[in-house]
């Protein structure tokens, strides 16, 4: 019975540890194959409104958008090929300042479908606590 109970106790303070630190879960390859897969599901699907991880080379960096709340926008490439529009509101979350064709962006947002690929936003936190917490992440910096 003891060992029973240990056991538990082990699963929901590894489980509320992996829930607290979701980086532990992208340090593992597959994680990006998934993220891929239900991306490209999303997209074949035309579904949106989906909380996604993943992450792509910047093929595009495109000029910000100022009207209303300003979005720093560029062009992803999955390992899967698809292209993702990122929105990222600069008005709540810092811009990524210093980055480059070929860089490498993990991003944590809600997709929405587009016929070119899709968007991702919500890659910053809800002041109003209302929407989970997205973010990008750039040579080690997190931008939330």
């Amino acid at each position: 019975m003891k060992k029973l109970f240990f056991a538990i106790l082990i699963g929901i303070v590894v489980y509320g540890y992996i829930k607290n630190n979701p980086n532990v879960i992208s340090s593992f390859p597959e994680e990006s194959i998934q993220s891929d897969q239900a991306i490209t599901d999303a997209y074949q699907n035309q579904l949106s409104d989906i909380q996604v991880r993943g992450s792509g080379k910047v093929s595009r960096i495109l000029s910000d958008d100022n009207q209303g709340s300003r979005h720093q926008r560029f062009i992803l490439r999955l390992s899967s090929g698809q292209t993702l529009l990122v929105a990222h509101n600069i008005d709540l979350a810092p811009k990524i300042n210093t980055l480059q064709n070929g860089d490498l962006v993990q991003f944590f947002g809600e997709y929405e479908w587009n016929s070119k690929g899709g968007v991702i936003h919500w890659t910053h936190h809800d002041p109003g606590g209302r929407h989970v917490a997205g973010w990008l992440k750039h040579n080690g910096r997190k931008y939330e």
